[in-house]
Protein backbone atom coordinates (compact mmCIF):
# COMPACT_ATOMS: atom_id res chain seq x y z
CA UNK A 1 0.00 0.00 0.00
CA UNK A 2 1.18 3.50 -0.73
CA UNK A 3 1.09 6.24 2.08
CA UNK A 4 -1.17 8.21 0.08
CA UNK A 5 -3.95 6.01 1.04
CA UNK A 6 -5.69 6.94 4.29
CA UNK A 7 -5.21 4.79 7.32
CA UNK A 8 -8.64 5.06 10.13
CA UNK A 9 -8.88 4.29 13.64
CA UNK A 10 -10.24 1.51 15.17
CA UNK A 11 -12.99 2.58 16.45
CA UNK A 12 -13.72 4.70 13.49
CA UNK A 13 -14.02 1.27 10.95
CA UNK A 14 -15.89 -1.11 13.98
CA UNK A 15 -18.33 1.55 13.74
CA UNK A 16 -18.93 2.06 10.07
CA UNK A 17 -18.98 -1.76 9.48
CA UNK A 18 -21.62 -2.63 12.48
CA UNK A 19 -23.58 0.13 11.14
CA UNK A 20 -23.40 -1.62 7.55
CA UNK A 21 -23.98 -4.95 8.60
CA UNK A 22 -27.11 -4.19 10.48
CA UNK A 23 -28.51 -2.22 7.19
CA UNK A 24 -27.52 -4.96 5.01
CA UNK A 25 -28.86 -7.81 7.57
CA UNK A 26 -32.22 -5.97 8.00
CA UNK A 27 -32.15 -5.60 3.51
CA UNK A 28 -31.36 -9.48 2.94
CA UNK A 29 -33.65 -10.11 5.85
CA UNK A 30 -36.38 -8.93 3.53
CA UNK A 31 -34.80 -9.74 0.24
CA UNK A 32 -34.62 -13.52 1.33
CA UNK A 33 -37.97 -13.46 3.25
CA UNK A 34 -39.69 -13.25 -0.24
CA UNK A 35 -37.69 -16.29 -1.71
CA UNK A 36 -38.46 -18.78 1.16
CA UNK A 37 -41.91 -17.73 1.44
CA UNK A 38 -41.83 -18.06 -2.49
CA UNK A 39 -41.06 -21.58 -2.04
CA UNK A 40 -43.29 -22.63 0.85
CA UNK A 41 -46.68 -20.66 0.44
CA UNK A 42 -46.81 -18.23 -2.14
CA UNK A 43 -47.53 -20.27 -4.84
CA UNK A 44 -50.73 -21.44 -2.89
CA UNK A 45 -51.79 -18.04 -1.98
CA UNK A 46 -51.14 -15.71 -5.14
CA UNK A 47 -51.76 -17.74 -8.08
CA UNK A 48 -54.48 -20.25 -9.34
CA UNK A 49 -55.11 -23.43 -8.14
CA UNK A 50 -53.03 -26.70 -10.69
CA UNK A 51 -50.08 -28.50 -10.72
CA UNK A 52 -48.25 -27.96 -7.29
CA UNK A 53 -44.34 -27.22 -9.06
CA UNK A 54 -46.49 -25.04 -11.75
CA UNK A 55 -47.59 -22.72 -8.96
CA UNK A 56 -43.86 -23.09 -7.66
CA UNK A 57 -42.75 -22.36 -10.79
CA UNK A 58 -45.12 -18.59 -11.21
CA UNK A 59 -44.36 -18.31 -7.54
CA UNK A 60 -40.48 -17.73 -8.29
CA UNK A 61 -40.97 -15.87 -11.35
CA UNK A 62 -41.78 -13.11 -9.12
CA UNK A 63 -38.81 -13.55 -7.27
CA UNK A 64 -37.00 -13.31 -10.51
CA UNK A 65 -38.76 -9.98 -11.15
CA UNK A 66 -36.57 -8.49 -8.36
CA UNK A 67 -33.62 -9.34 -9.91
CA UNK A 68 -34.43 -7.17 -13.12
CA UNK A 69 -35.23 -4.36 -10.94
CA UNK A 70 -31.45 -4.70 -9.53
CA UNK A 71 -29.38 -3.39 -12.00
CA UNK A 72 -31.42 -0.30 -12.18
CA UNK A 73 -31.52 0.22 -9.11
CA UNK A 74 -27.85 -0.31 -9.09
CA UNK A 75 -27.31 2.41 -11.59
CA UNK A 76 -30.12 5.28 -9.98
CA UNK A 77 -28.18 4.90 -6.62
CA UNK A 78 -24.49 4.38 -8.01
CA UNK A 79 -25.55 7.09 -10.15
CA UNK A 80 -26.53 9.84 -6.55
CA UNK A 81 -23.53 7.87 -5.05
CA UNK A 82 -20.91 9.02 -6.95
CA UNK A 83 -22.35 12.61 -7.03
CA UNK A 84 -23.90 12.80 -3.84
CA UNK A 85 -21.86 10.52 -1.33
CA UNK A 86 -22.52 6.61 0.08
CA UNK A 87 -24.06 7.35 3.23
CA UNK A 88 -27.03 9.22 1.63
CA UNK A 89 -28.33 6.72 -0.57
CA UNK A 90 -27.79 3.69 1.94
CA UNK A 91 -30.66 4.90 4.04
CA UNK A 92 -32.69 5.54 0.93
CA UNK A 93 -32.29 1.91 0.14
CA UNK A 94 -33.03 0.50 2.95
CA UNK A 95 -36.57 2.37 4.03
CA UNK A 96 -37.53 1.46 0.14
CA UNK A 97 -36.97 -2.06 0.95
CA UNK A 98 -38.47 -1.75 4.63
CA UNK A 99 -41.66 -0.05 3.52
CA UNK A 100 -41.87 -2.99 0.28
CA UNK A 101 -41.47 -5.81 2.74
CA UNK A 102 -43.83 -4.48 5.10
CA UNK A 103 -46.72 -4.06 2.13
CA UNK A 104 -46.59 -7.66 1.43
CA UNK A 105 -47.68 -8.84 4.74
CA UNK A 106 -50.84 -6.53 3.90
CA UNK A 107 -51.61 -8.36 0.85
CA UNK A 108 -54.91 -9.83 -0.25
CA UNK A 109 -54.87 -13.31 -1.39
CA UNK A 110 -55.74 -14.75 -5.16
CA UNK A 111 -58.60 -16.23 -3.22
CA UNK A 112 -59.96 -12.75 -1.83
CA UNK A 113 -59.08 -10.55 -5.30
CA UNK A 114 -58.25 -12.56 -7.81
CA UNK A 115 -55.28 -11.49 -10.29
CA UNK A 116 -54.77 -8.24 -8.27
CA UNK A 117 -53.26 -10.73 -5.82
CA UNK A 118 -50.04 -11.51 -7.58
CA UNK A 119 -50.02 -8.29 -9.86
CA UNK A 120 -50.00 -6.25 -5.95
CA UNK A 121 -47.09 -8.86 -5.25
CA UNK A 122 -45.27 -7.98 -8.48
CA UNK A 123 -44.89 -4.64 -8.17
CA UNK A 124 -43.85 -4.63 -4.24
CA UNK A 125 -41.11 -7.30 -5.25
CA UNK A 126 -40.00 -4.97 -7.88
CA UNK A 127 -39.55 -2.44 -5.49
CA UNK A 128 -37.71 -4.73 -3.06
CA UNK A 129 -35.06 -5.05 -6.54
CA UNK A 130 -34.54 -1.81 -6.76
CA UNK A 131 -33.61 -1.36 -3.48
CA UNK A 132 -31.50 -3.74 -3.36
CA UNK A 133 -29.80 -3.19 -6.26
CA UNK A 134 -28.78 0.25 -4.75
CA UNK A 135 -27.86 -1.07 -1.09
CA UNK A 136 -25.19 -3.88 -2.22
CA UNK A 137 -22.86 -1.11 -3.70
CA UNK A 138 -22.88 1.46 -1.36
CA UNK A 139 -23.03 -1.25 1.81
CA UNK A 140 -19.35 -2.69 1.03
CA UNK A 141 -18.06 0.70 -0.44
CA UNK A 142 -18.75 2.61 2.54
CA UNK A 143 -16.56 0.31 4.63
CA UNK A 144 -13.97 -0.75 1.98
CA UNK A 145 -13.32 2.98 1.67
CA UNK A 146 -13.36 3.72 5.67
CA UNK A 147 -10.54 0.90 6.83
CA UNK A 148 -7.36 -0.41 6.84
CA UNK A 149 -5.91 -0.54 3.18
CA UNK A 150 -3.92 -4.15 4.82
CA UNK A 151 -7.26 -5.28 5.82
CA UNK A 152 -9.49 -4.22 3.92
CA UNK A 153 -10.99 -8.21 2.25
CA UNK A 154 -11.49 -8.78 6.36
CA UNK A 155 -13.93 -5.44 6.95
CA UNK A 156 -15.36 -5.33 4.14
CA UNK A 157 -16.52 -8.80 4.02
CA UNK A 158 -18.38 -7.98 7.29
CA UNK A 159 -21.58 -6.38 5.29
CA UNK A 160 -21.05 -9.65 3.42
CA UNK A 161 -22.32 -11.47 6.40
CA UNK A 162 -25.47 -9.43 6.41
CA UNK A 163 -26.89 -12.15 4.28
CA UNK A 164 -26.59 -15.02 6.10
CA UNK A 165 -27.31 -13.15 9.12
CA UNK A 166 -30.93 -12.07 7.51
CA UNK A 167 -31.09 -15.51 6.03
CA UNK A 168 -30.47 -16.50 9.34
CA UNK A 169 -33.43 -14.39 11.05
CA UNK A 170 -35.67 -15.04 7.96
CA UNK A 171 -35.56 -18.73 8.28
CA UNK A 172 -35.74 -19.04 11.94
CA UNK A 173 -39.01 -16.45 12.05
CA UNK A 174 -40.32 -19.01 9.79
CA UNK A 175 -39.33 -21.98 11.07
CA UNK A 176 -40.46 -21.10 14.50
CA UNK A 177 -43.92 -20.42 12.83
CA UNK A 178 -43.99 -24.08 11.52
CA UNK A 179 -43.46 -25.39 14.09
CA UNK A 180 -45.88 -24.18 16.29
CA UNK A 181 -48.21 -23.72 13.78
CA UNK A 182 -50.70 -25.73 11.74
CA UNK A 183 -50.40 -25.48 8.39
CA UNK A 184 -53.40 -24.28 7.89
CA UNK A 185 -53.01 -21.25 10.69
CA UNK A 186 -49.93 -20.51 8.97
CA UNK A 187 -50.85 -20.45 5.23
CA UNK A 188 -53.74 -18.51 6.33
CA UNK A 189 -52.36 -15.57 8.36
CA UNK A 190 -48.90 -16.97 10.10
CA UNK A 191 -46.36 -16.42 6.94
CA UNK A 192 -47.45 -12.33 7.27
CA UNK A 193 -46.02 -12.24 10.71
CA UNK A 194 -42.10 -12.03 9.56
CA UNK A 195 -43.27 -9.36 6.56
CA UNK A 196 -44.78 -7.16 9.32
CA UNK A 197 -41.86 -7.74 12.35
CA UNK A 198 -39.54 -6.02 8.91
CA UNK A 199 -41.01 -2.66 9.91
CA UNK A 200 -39.01 -3.00 13.55
CA UNK A 201 -35.96 -4.22 11.78
CA UNK A 202 -35.93 -1.05 9.34
CA UNK A 203 -36.81 1.63 12.40
CA UNK A 204 -33.25 -0.35 13.90
CA UNK A 205 -31.53 -0.01 10.80
CA UNK A 206 -31.90 3.48 10.29
CA UNK A 207 -31.30 4.38 13.78
CA UNK A 208 -27.63 2.80 13.30
CA UNK A 209 -27.05 3.97 9.65
CA UNK A 210 -27.77 7.73 10.47
CA UNK A 211 -24.90 7.91 12.81
CA UNK A 212 -22.10 7.16 10.46
CA UNK A 213 -19.59 9.42 8.74
CA UNK A 214 -19.64 9.87 4.85
CA UNK A 215 -16.68 7.78 3.53
CA UNK A 216 -13.26 9.65 3.53
CA UNK A 217 -11.96 8.53 -0.10
CA UNK A 218 -15.12 9.63 -1.55
CA UNK A 219 -14.70 12.77 0.50
CA UNK A 220 -11.70 13.42 -0.82
CA UNK A 221 -12.29 12.61 -4.10
CA UNK A 222 -15.05 14.73 -4.65
CA UNK A 223 -13.03 17.74 -3.04
CA UNK A 224 -10.66 17.55 -6.06
CA UNK A 225 -12.75 16.99 -8.74
CA UNK A 226 -14.36 20.39 -7.88
CA UNK A 227 -11.68 21.63 -9.18
CA UNK A 228 -11.98 19.74 -12.91
CA UNK A 229 -14.47 19.76 -15.16
CA UNK A 230 -17.83 18.22 -14.93
CA UNK A 231 -17.28 14.40 -15.96
CA UNK A 232 -19.95 12.34 -18.04
CA UNK A 233 -23.06 10.38 -16.10
CA UNK A 234 -20.74 7.51 -14.22
CA UNK A 235 -22.57 4.95 -15.75
CA UNK A 236 -21.36 5.94 -19.22
CA UNK A 237 -18.05 6.47 -17.76
CA UNK A 238 -17.81 2.69 -16.47
CA UNK A 239 -18.88 1.18 -19.56
CA UNK A 240 -16.64 2.99 -21.33
CA UNK A 241 -13.50 2.81 -19.01
CA UNK A 242 -14.06 -0.38 -17.66
CA UNK A 243 -15.79 -2.66 -19.62
CA UNK A 244 -13.73 -5.68 -18.79
CA UNK A 245 -13.74 -5.02 -15.13
CA UNK A 246 -17.84 -5.06 -15.28
CA UNK A 247 -17.84 -8.85 -17.29
CA UNK A 248 -15.00 -10.18 -14.90
CA UNK A 249 -17.58 -8.95 -12.15
CA UNK A 250 -20.48 -10.52 -13.86
CA UNK A 251 -18.52 -13.89 -14.38
CA UNK A 252 -17.09 -14.00 -10.73
CA UNK A 253 -20.20 -13.91 -9.69
CA UNK A 254 -22.00 -16.75 -11.59
CA UNK A 255 -20.93 -19.64 -9.09
CA UNK A 256 -21.48 -17.78 -6.17
CA UNK A 257 -25.07 -16.41 -7.10
CA UNK A 258 -26.43 -19.44 -8.58
CA UNK A 259 -24.86 -21.75 -5.94
CA UNK A 260 -26.17 -19.77 -2.82
CA UNK A 261 -29.79 -19.76 -4.27
CA UNK A 262 -29.72 -23.79 -4.69
CA UNK A 263 -28.50 -24.29 -1.17
CA UNK A 264 -30.59 -21.62 0.42
CA UNK A 265 -33.93 -21.54 -1.24
CA UNK A 266 -34.32 -24.43 -4.37
CA UNK A 267 -33.31 -26.74 -1.27
CA UNK A 268 -36.99 -25.80 0.13
CA UNK A 269 -39.04 -26.70 -2.94
CA UNK A 270 -37.02 -29.83 -3.67
CA UNK A 271 -37.13 -31.36 -0.28
CA UNK A 272 -40.93 -30.56 0.01
CA UNK A 273 -42.11 -31.51 -3.77
CA UNK A 274 -39.43 -33.80 -4.96
CA UNK A 275 -39.02 -35.81 -1.93
CA UNK A 276 -41.87 -35.37 0.53
CA UNK A 277 -40.25 -34.13 3.52
CA UNK A 278 -42.06 -31.59 5.50
CA UNK A 279 -41.08 -27.67 5.42
CA UNK A 280 -39.41 -27.91 8.32
CA UNK A 281 -36.83 -30.07 7.26
CA UNK A 282 -35.14 -27.72 4.59
CA UNK A 283 -35.78 -24.27 6.89
CA UNK A 284 -33.82 -26.08 9.96
CA UNK A 285 -31.22 -27.04 7.95
CA UNK A 286 -30.51 -23.91 6.31
CA UNK A 287 -30.92 -21.91 9.92
CA UNK A 288 -27.89 -24.36 10.82
CA UNK A 289 -26.05 -23.90 7.92
CA UNK A 290 -26.99 -20.10 8.26
CA UNK A 291 -25.38 -19.63 11.49
CA UNK A 292 -21.72 -21.16 10.47
CA UNK A 293 -22.04 -19.35 6.97
CA UNK A 294 -21.82 -15.87 9.11
CA UNK A 295 -18.87 -16.50 10.33
CA UNK A 296 -16.82 -17.99 7.47
CA UNK A 297 -17.19 -15.02 5.64
CA UNK A 298 -15.30 -12.78 6.86
CA UNK A 299 -12.41 -15.41 8.15
CA UNK A 300 -12.31 -16.10 3.94
CA UNK A 301 -12.25 -12.23 3.57
CA UNK A 302 -9.29 -12.20 6.27
CA UNK A 303 -7.22 -14.90 4.27
CA UNK A 304 -7.88 -13.06 0.71
CA UNK A 305 -6.16 -10.03 2.59
CA UNK A 306 -3.17 -12.52 3.54
CA UNK A 307 -2.65 -14.66 -0.09
CA UNK A 308 -5.38 -12.76 -2.24
CA UNK A 309 -8.78 -12.34 -3.44
CA UNK A 310 -7.87 -14.59 -6.12
CA UNK A 311 -6.69 -17.39 -4.93
CA UNK A 312 -9.54 -17.73 -1.94
CA UNK A 313 -12.26 -16.97 -4.54
CA UNK A 314 -10.92 -20.14 -6.50
CA UNK A 315 -11.42 -22.12 -3.87
CA UNK A 316 -14.66 -20.92 -3.50
CA UNK A 317 -15.46 -21.26 -7.09
CA UNK A 318 -14.03 -24.92 -7.78
CA UNK A 319 -15.08 -26.04 -4.40
CA UNK A 320 -19.11 -25.32 -5.07
CA UNK A 321 -18.81 -27.03 -8.83
CA UNK A 322 -17.82 -30.48 -7.42
CA UNK A 323 -19.80 -30.49 -3.89
CA UNK A 324 -23.15 -29.40 -5.61
CA UNK A 325 -22.90 -33.15 -6.54
CA UNK A 326 -22.30 -34.37 -2.99
CA UNK A 327 -24.85 -31.94 -1.88
CA UNK A 328 -28.06 -33.82 -3.95
CA UNK A 329 -26.78 -37.27 -2.97
CA UNK A 330 -26.67 -35.87 0.83
CA UNK A 331 -30.10 -34.37 0.73
CA UNK A 332 -31.18 -37.58 -1.21
CA UNK A 333 -30.82 -39.73 2.32
CA UNK A 334 -33.70 -37.86 3.85
CA UNK A 335 -31.66 -37.74 7.08
CA UNK A 336 -31.73 -34.47 8.69
CA UNK A 337 -27.83 -34.85 9.61
CA UNK A 338 -26.62 -35.30 6.43
CA UNK A 339 -29.07 -32.83 4.52
CA UNK A 340 -27.86 -29.91 7.21
CA UNK A 341 -24.01 -30.83 6.55
CA UNK A 342 -24.54 -30.61 2.57
CA UNK A 343 -26.12 -27.36 3.00
CA UNK A 344 -23.38 -26.37 5.51
CA UNK A 345 -20.46 -27.12 3.49
CA UNK A 346 -22.01 -25.59 0.45
CA UNK A 347 -22.28 -22.21 2.06
CA UNK A 348 -18.77 -22.26 3.83
CA UNK A 349 -17.54 -23.03 -0.03
CA UNK A 350 -20.14 -20.02 -0.80
CA UNK A 351 -18.85 -17.75 2.03
CA UNK A 352 -14.92 -18.18 -0.21
CA UNK A 353 -16.49 -16.48 -3.15
CA UNK A 354 -18.41 -14.28 -0.79
CA UNK A 355 -16.11 -13.20 1.54
CA UNK A 356 -13.28 -11.63 -0.90
CA UNK A 357 -16.09 -10.41 -3.49
CA UNK A 358 -16.86 -7.20 -1.75
CA UNK A 359 -12.86 -6.06 -1.81
CA UNK A 360 -12.64 -7.27 -4.95
CA UNK A 361 -14.90 -5.44 -6.95
CA UNK A 362 -14.10 -2.43 -5.03
CA UNK A 363 -10.45 -2.91 -6.19
CA UNK A 364 -12.39 -2.97 -9.74
CA UNK A 365 -13.29 0.84 -10.26
CA UNK A 366 -12.28 4.11 -9.52
CA UNK A 367 -13.39 6.16 -6.85
CA UNK A 368 -15.79 8.68 -9.03
CA UNK A 369 -17.70 6.21 -10.53
CA UNK A 370 -16.82 3.12 -8.18
CA UNK A 371 -21.06 2.80 -6.86
CA UNK A 372 -21.93 2.26 -10.15
CA UNK A 373 -19.26 0.22 -11.02
CA UNK A 374 -19.79 -1.96 -8.23
CA UNK A 375 -23.52 -1.83 -8.66
CA UNK A 376 -23.51 -2.77 -12.78
CA UNK A 377 -21.00 -5.22 -12.61
CA UNK A 378 -23.25 -6.72 -9.30
CA UNK A 379 -26.56 -6.35 -10.11
CA UNK A 380 -26.34 -7.30 -13.72
CA UNK A 381 -25.33 -10.85 -12.93
CA UNK A 382 -28.15 -11.53 -10.34
CA UNK A 383 -30.36 -11.03 -13.03
CA UNK A 384 -28.76 -14.17 -15.11
CA UNK A 385 -27.37 -15.82 -11.98
CA UNK A 386 -29.56 -15.07 -8.73
CA UNK A 387 -33.27 -14.21 -10.51
CA UNK A 388 -33.40 -17.21 -12.93
CA UNK A 389 -31.67 -19.73 -10.58
CA UNK A 390 -34.73 -21.13 -8.57
CA UNK A 391 -36.80 -20.85 -11.63
CA UNK A 392 -34.35 -22.83 -13.74
CA UNK A 393 -33.27 -24.87 -11.16
CA UNK A 394 -37.06 -26.39 -10.68
CA UNK A 395 -37.56 -26.08 -14.54
CA UNK A 396 -34.78 -29.06 -14.34
CA UNK A 397 -36.17 -30.65 -11.71
CA UNK A 398 -39.11 -30.74 -13.22
CA UNK A 399 -38.13 -31.57 -16.36
CA UNK A 400 -35.70 -34.70 -15.66
CA UNK A 401 -37.01 -35.70 -12.04
CA UNK A 402 -33.50 -35.61 -11.02
CA UNK A 403 -31.76 -33.49 -8.61
CA UNK A 404 -28.70 -34.06 -10.53
CA UNK A 405 -29.94 -31.94 -13.19
CA UNK A 406 -29.47 -29.39 -10.63
CA UNK A 407 -25.73 -30.04 -9.48
CA UNK A 408 -24.66 -30.27 -13.17
CA UNK A 409 -26.28 -26.27 -13.58
CA UNK A 410 -24.23 -25.54 -10.67
CA UNK A 411 -20.35 -27.40 -12.21
CA UNK A 412 -21.59 -25.31 -15.53
CA UNK A 413 -21.51 -22.21 -13.39
CA UNK A 414 -18.92 -22.69 -11.51
CA UNK A 415 -16.87 -23.00 -14.88
CA UNK A 416 -17.84 -19.44 -15.56
CA UNK A 417 -16.57 -18.05 -12.67
CA UNK A 418 -13.41 -19.85 -12.82
CA UNK A 419 -12.34 -18.52 -16.37
CA UNK A 420 -13.81 -14.97 -15.30
CA UNK A 421 -11.61 -14.77 -12.04
CA UNK A 422 -8.33 -16.57 -13.64
CA UNK A 423 -8.48 -13.93 -16.37
CA UNK A 424 -7.96 -10.98 -14.32
CA UNK A 425 -4.61 -9.67 -12.23
CA UNK A 426 -4.55 -9.78 -8.19
CA UNK A 427 -6.39 -6.57 -6.84
CA UNK A 428 -5.69 -7.09 -3.34
CA UNK A 429 -2.51 -4.34 -3.28
CA UNK A 430 -4.40 -1.84 -5.19
CA UNK A 431 -4.50 1.67 -3.34
CA UNK A 432 -8.15 3.23 -3.80
CA UNK A 433 -7.15 6.80 -3.35
CA UNK A 434 -5.05 6.52 -6.72
CA UNK A 435 -7.68 4.79 -9.11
Amino acid sequence: MTATEPVRTRSSIVRVVGASLVGTTVEWYDFFLYGVAASVVFGDLFFPKGEELTGTLLSFATFAVGFFARPIGGVVFGHFGDRLGRKQLLVLSLLMMGVATFAIGLLPTYAQVGALAPILLTVLRLIQGFALGGEWGGAVLIVSEHGDPARRGFWASWPQAGAPAGQLIANGVLAGLAAFQTDAAFNSWGWRIPFLLSAVLVLVGLWVRLRIEESPVFQEARARSQEEPAERLPILEVLTRYPREVLTAMGARMAENVSYYIFTIVIATYAKEHLGMGKSFALNAVLIAAAVHFFAIPLWGALSDRIGRKPVYLIGAVGVGVWGFLFIALVDTRNFALATLAVTVGLVLHGAMYGPQASFFTELFGTRVRYSGVSVGYQLASIVAGGLAPFIAVALLKAYDSGYAIAVYVAACAVISIVAVTSYSETHRRDLTTL
